[in-house]
């Protein structure tokens, strides 16, 4: 029985063709995800205006109830329902001959989510674009 010897190779080749490929498709990824971004810082002079202050509208004030019932400026001036078209027609008459005065929401806490935004709804359709909302802080959080 002749039993043969194992002949290792002393230089084994390292095919180095995947490692190159994978370096450059690195180097490719990294080159088109990189943003150059030039930071520039522009000198504005605004101009300044001498003159009386502009006549301030007076506010129109909804209320909304905990029920979805409506109120303009205070409770005094209940709607007598809480459909669109009384809230859209209350709105108009309250606005007078302003075409576009502040609207201040102050919602309760429970009141219904479609409440407000039916509020929202009627003043968007009647042009007003100036809504504020109002809000107090709790007690216990002060």
């Amino acid at each position: 029985m002749k039993f043969r010897r194992r002949q290792y190779r002393d230089n084994p080749k390292l095919n180095l063709t995947p490692l190159i490929d994978t370096v450059f498709l690195l180097l490719i990824f990294f080159m088109m995800t990189t943003t150059f971004n030039r930071q520039s810082q522009l000198h504005i002079n605004l101009p300044t205006a001498k003159g009386d202050a502009p006549e301030q509208q007076e506010t129109i004030h909804l209320i909304i109830d905990a029920k979805g019932n409506y109120a303009i400026n205070d409770w005094e001036h209940g709607l007598i329902n809480s459909q669109f078209d009384t809230l859209k027609q209350a709105l108009k008459e309250a606005a007078g001959p302003h075409s576009n005065p502040p609207l201040l929401i102050s919602a309760d806490e429970n009141a219904p989510h479609y409440a407000v935004m039916k509020a929202m709804e009627a003043a968007r359709d009647l042009g007003f674009v100036r809504l504020n909302f109002e809000a107090q802080q709790r007690p216990d959080q002060e």
